[in-house]
């Protein structure tokens, strides 16, 4: 009996690691099968350009994976038992030796009421798709609200106003707009709010969110046709249903080899997991990190089932490329301490570094087995059994 690798969501980090794990390991020895709801690759840092009305690049996983030999399951995961070692989806049941959770995150509404049922969101492709409706049929001047004024927020506000010229849009701060980068590249996002035409409520906690209106703490009335929410991520819970150790936050407690500390068959990258990186803080939820921690994993993976020295990718967080439209962005770079620098780029140069990034991605999602060698390695265990490996 072969090896079963079951990867749990096909996003950034789940897409690549699949495609990693195929790449390096003999398929006499191996079955990978992937897991997703979608038949699509979605771009996920794309998905405000949907909203806005832009139309993305299909790219089915059924393509991404021709030739590889990883199955593709499309199903919705439903729940996991760890201790049994199965997978319950949507249609039927699925058994691995290897977990690898990739299920990434979704909008936090943070309990504020009205939220969940009234407000829009981008993480999603059927949301982005939802929101782009609502906006279609919105009259010239009509209102819409972004809140939040992290990346998401910044970035769903400045494109639907640079897409949709003759509506009023605003969006609603928690604190100081870019407070978190350098003066220099705050100072380019005040311009670019500016000359888009955003109006910006700093200082602002939206505490109710109705089907015409947000409504905030002191009691302020916004008037929104469309109120798109950006109020940060939030892990799905399954994880934390399974028993499997997690985090307040339901993101899963790994070792430094993105290990389930309570489940040793498991193993976690992207959004779900709590990875500490080089600096000794949590990794953010983004496409970096997605990308780091599946490395990481995959290459524990490899490691321990071939008996080779686990390669260990380092953790890093460098810094955020912010779009502000199609022809405008921010790079900032931060230090050690996630702190921005005093270097950014800006203007239509980050525009350019910022997409060119995206379509890398993209094309390495898209392309997962590239270079592939001709001879891959064979596990160092009889099938259905993990070896271990030294930890580099």
């Amino acid at each position: 009996m072969k090896h079963r690798v079951v990867v749990l969501g096909a996003g950034y980090a789940g897409a690549y690691s699949a495609g990693n794990l195929a790449r390096r390991l003999d398929p006499a020895d191996i079955e990978i099968t992937v897991v997703n709801a979608e038949p699509d690759f979605v771009e996920r840092l794309r998905l405000h350009q949907l909203a806005a009305g832009q139309d993305l690049r299909e790219r089915p996983l059924a393509d991404v994976f021709a030739g590889t030999g990883v199955r593709l399951r499309l199903a919705r995961v439903e729940s996991i038992d760890v201790e049994r070692r199965t997978v319950t989806l949507d249609d039927g049941e699925l058994a691995y030796d290897t977990l690898l959770y990739a299920l990434g995150s979704t909008v936090a509404d943070l309990g504020v009421p009205g939220a969940a049922e009234h407000a829009f969101h981008v993480t999603g492709r059927a949301a982005a798709l939802r929101l782009r409706d609502r906006l279609d049929g919105l009259d010239e001047g009509g209102r819409v609200l972004v809140v939040g004024e992290g990346l998401t927020g910044i970035e769903a506000a400045t494109e639907i106003a640079e897409s949709r010229p003759g509506l009023k849009v605003a969006l609603a701060a928690r604190g100081e707009l870019g407070a978190w980068l350098s003066p220099g590249a705050r100072r380019h996002l005040r311009r670019a709010f500016d000359r888009l035409g955003i109006a910006v409520h700093e200082h602002t906690t939206v505490t109710r969110v109705e089907p015409a209106r947000a409504i905030g703490s002191d009691g302020t009335v916004f008037a929104s046709e469309a109120t798109v929410w950006s109020g940060g991520f939030a892990v799905h819970p399954i994880a934390a249903d399974s028993g499997l150790d997690v985090t307040g936050t339901g993101q899963i407690v790994v070792d430094d080899t993105m290990r389930s500390v309570s489940h040793p068959d498991v193993y976690a990258a992207g959004d779900s997991v709590h990875a500490i990186g080089e600096n000794g803080r949590p990794l953010p939820m983004s496409c970096a990190s997605a990308g780091f921690t599946g490395m990481r994993a995959t290459g524990a993976i490899i490691g321990r089932l071939t008996g080779r020295k686990v390669s260990s990718t380092a953790l890093v967080y460098y810094g955020n490329h912010i779009s502000l439209g199609r022809r405008d962005a921010i790079f900032q770079l931060v230090d050690g301490d996630a702190r921005a620098r005093s270097w950014h780029l800006r203007g239509r140069t980050a525009a350019r570094l910022k997409n060119g990034i995206l379509r890398g991605a993209a094309w390495s999602m898209g392309h997962p087995t590239f270079g592939m060698p001709a001879r891959r390695h064979r596990l160092a265990s009889a099938p259905g059994r993990s070896a271990e490996a030294v930890v580099a």
